[in-house]
This record gives structure tokens, sequence and C-alpha cells, in this order.
């Protein structure tokens, strides 16, 4: 051993100490790497929950990296009387030639404390929104949806977002709290057709494909009102009625899951289709060209006078 020691001192020119430390830190990184795996291995073999392995492996990996870096410093700063006095200094190098890191890690600190955000989550932070599959020390990966896909499907695209922008951008969070959406689907029929007809047509497809998450969300909403200012007087699906340019619109709006929404959809469109399909006297509106003749088409207290 002493062979070596000189050895690397003549060619390299590493003095005794700095090998003695570089050793340190190589055995202080194996043992703690070995301890990790054979935590992990005899935890697998008792937890089969997806996320309860991911937290376990991230809150491992964590206190590993933690605990490693301190004995790693106190190794290498051994001069150093305080652990306080280095971890000072090695804040404010940080500070000053690693900013955004710093900014990134801090936002990290964040997530962690306050919650807004955890994997599973469906999220929108700025103009990105997709499902968080992985959180780390800089960075957020989110599985993209949107974007050029209709109806907040996944597009297949992964987005890695530092962690400072939950600092600075607006986040929204769909399954947090209150873990339902609002949807709506706009119908539009002619003037001409049965509107009230089609109104109950529509209120029984909605009460009865928007029922049962309109149950779960009543609990959800009891939950959530214990930590967020939450309060709806109606949870039921409902049908609303007004007119645009070409015909009455009826609009149903109901709850659903956020990962369920185009799916749903599909469900109570093909319900609609089937039932105006099978009435002679309700037809759909859209845009048309049409002469209107009032002396002959107007009610009759409303009709112009012909000419003479």
């Amino acid at each position: 051993m002493t062979a070596i020691t000189e050895w690397l001192q003549q060619t390299l020119g590493i003095p005794p100490y700095i090998q003695g430390r570089v050793l340190s830190s190589i055995l202080v990184v194996g043992v703690l790497w070995f301890v990790r795996k054979l935590l992990l291995a005899i935890l697998w073999r008792r937890v089969t929950d997806i996320r309860a392995r991911y937290r376990i492996r991230k809150t491992s990996l964590y206190v590993v990296v933690t605990f490693g870096a301190l004995v790693i410093g106190r190794v290498w700063f051994e001069g150093l009387q305080s652990l306080a006095t280095f971890l000072g200094l090695l804040t404010a190098g940080l500070a000053i030639a690693l900013k955004d890191l710093v900014v990134n890690f801090a936002g990290w600190g964040f997530i962690l404390w306050r919650r807004p955000l955890e994997v599973g989550d469906r999220i929108q932070i700025g103009e990105y929104r997709g499902d968080v599959v992985d959180l780390r020390v800089f960075q957020f990966t989110l599985l993209e949806i949107g974007n050029w896909v209709d109806a907040e499907q996944s597009t297949g695209r992964i987005i890695h977002i530092p962690n400072g922008m939950v600092l600075t951008e607006v986040l929204a969070n769909y399954t947090k709290g209150f873990q339902y959406i609002w949807d709506e689907i706009p119908v539009l029929v002619t003037f001409e057709s049965n509107w009230k007809t089609a109104k109950q047509l529509l209120t029984d497809i909605i009460e009865l494909h928007g029922k049962k998450a309109a149950e779960e969300a009543r609990h959800s909403v009891q939950r959530a009102g214990e930590k967020f200012l939450i309060s709806y007087s109606k949870l039921t699906p409902i049908v609303y009625t007004s007119v645009a340019d070409s015909g009455v619109l009826l609009t149903m709006r109901y709850l659903c899951n956020p990962r369920e929404r185009r799916a749903t959809a599909q469900q109570i469109w093909e319900a609609i289709l089937e039932a105006f399909g099978a009435r002679e006297d309700i037809d759909f509106a859209y845009p048309t060209q049409r002469f209107y003749h009032n002396v002959t088409e107007g009610k009759l207290e409303a009709r112009a006078e012909p000419p003479s």
C-alpha cells in the first residue's frame, strides 16, 4: 500500500493526504450505494404499488445524496472546524455562479413543502399541460397533453420543466383538491325544431352519463372544502337554453374526470345522434342561407301588408 502511495505521489504528484481523502470518498459512495440497493431490494418484495415504489426510490435517493454530501464534505474540509462554515461557503458560491440552478433548487423545496403538484397530477404551468411523471431536484417531467391533439389527450411527448417555474408561472392543477372538471357540449337545433323536446332528450342523456361523476364529486367537494374555499350549490348535470344566429343553442354542462373527457363526450354525442335521428321534429342547425318571405311565412299578426 505504501509503494502505491509513493508511486502516485512521484508519478502524478498527488500527496498522500489527498489520496486518503479520495479513497475515503470512494468508500462512502460505495457503501451508501450498496445500502440503498439492499434496502430497495428488501422493500420491493413487500411493496407492489407503483406510486409507493416511486416515492420510496426518490426519497431514498435524496437521503443518500444529502448524507453522502455531508460526509464527503467533512472529509475534504476537515480543516474547517464548523460544518456551518463549509455550508455557508458552498451556498454563497452556488448563489453567485449557478443562479438558475439555485432557483430551480428553491422551486424543488417549494414543491416538497407546499405540494402544488405531485407525480400523477395533471397540471398546466404557463403554456405547458400534461401529467407529472417524474420529479427531480432541478426539474420535473410532464407527459404532454393537448397541443395539436383534441380533448386534452396525450401527445406522447415528454416535456422537462425547470422547478423554478412554479415560483414565477401560474400553475393549474386538474386533480388536486377537487378532482373533477366541468365540461360543456353545445348542441344547435334549428328554430323550426321542437326545442323543448330536444332539451328534454339532452337532459335525459346528460343525467344518464353524468350522474355517477356528480355523486362522486359531491364527496370530493366535501374533502376539498376542508382545505380550499370550494363550494358548489349544484353538481348535477344541466342543459342551458340560448339563441344563436343559426338556431336554438342547448348547452349541456356536466362534471367529468379530466382523463375521461374525450371518452365521455363521445358516448354523449353518440346518444344524441341516436335520439335526434329517431325524431322527425328535431334537426341540427348549421350555417345556411335562406329567403324569408314575411307576407306568407310571418306570424299572422306580424306580417307586412301585401303589395297592392
